[in-house]
């Protein structure tokens, strides 16, 4: 099994308000739920990212996290779907990481 992470903003650059970003993460989470049937989306307590910018100057962002698990990672299919994140989202690139999970209702322990 393989959880899949993405860290979603919660704000659209350029947005008139947090509704964009509510109408981008339902649709996000309307895909991944058909695609995978079913998702958990941490929304209560936004994280706080922070980077560097290339000009120097410190970034920040509250971000949300989504994770589906599924069988296998299809790299191809998530580097697609990042891509078309990226443009719903306004983002340069989404973050998404997928690693490897034994969940405890597997048999063959």
């Amino acid at each position: 099994m393989v959880l899949i992470q993405l860290l979603l903003p919660t704000v659209i650059p350029g947005d008139e308000g947090p509704r964009d970003a509510k109408a981008a993460l339902d649709e996000t989470r309307r895909e991944l739920t058909a695609a995978f049937e079913g998702l958990t989306a941490y929304l209560r307590a936004p994280a706080r990212g922070a980077w560097t910018a290339p000009d120097g100057r410190m970034e920040h962002d509250d971000v949300v996290m989504v994770e589906v698990v599924t069988e296998a990672f299809d790299r191809r299919w998530w580097r697609a779907y990042a891509k078309t994140l990226a443009q719903r989202f306004r983002q340069q690139e989404i973050h998404v990481r997928a690693m490897p999970v034994t969940l405890l209702n597997d048999e063959g322990d």
